[in-house]
């Protein structure tokens, strides 16, 4: 296992962690990439990068099916970051292949860290089996 740290800026926002995923596994070999993130205010996803547009329309989205402002019960005020983390996940897995090995993603698919609840430090942990 491969543990590395990202620093979010934004209460919300939506970060590339491709490359960081691709140097944490360099050299090594598997079948299954698996990338989590042990938060729960913070998930981790994959979709499209070519249009930034897409991924502000997800943050935008997912604002409007989970308000910040709502009266939750959660003493924290940060309710809607649980939510949102809820309904993205904190892992996936990605099938590892290629020469030289690589994740299979698709033409236009990034891997990202969906911050809900910054600015903070994330730990994201990426094993290869």
């Amino acid at each position: 296992m491969t543990e590395f740290h990202v620093r979010t800026s934004k209460k919300v926002e939506a970060l590339d962690i491709t490359e960081r995923v691709v140097n944490a596994v360099k050299g090594r070999t598997g079948k299954i990439l698996h990338v989590y993130t042990p938060h729960t205010t913070c998930a981790v996803t994959i979709n499209e990068d070519a249009d930034p547009d897409v991924m502000r329309d997800i943050i935008e989205s997912l604002g409007r099916l989970v308000p910040a402002e709502y009266p939750y019960r959660h003493r924290e005020g940060n309710s809607d970051a649980h939510i949102k983390a809820l309904l993205v996940g904190a892992s996936v897995s990605i099938p590892f292949s290629g020469n030289p090995p690589a994740p299979a993603l698709g033409t236009w698919q990034r891997i990202f860290l969906m911050e809900f609840d910054g600015p903070r430090e994330r730990k994201v942990l990426v094993t290869l089996a």
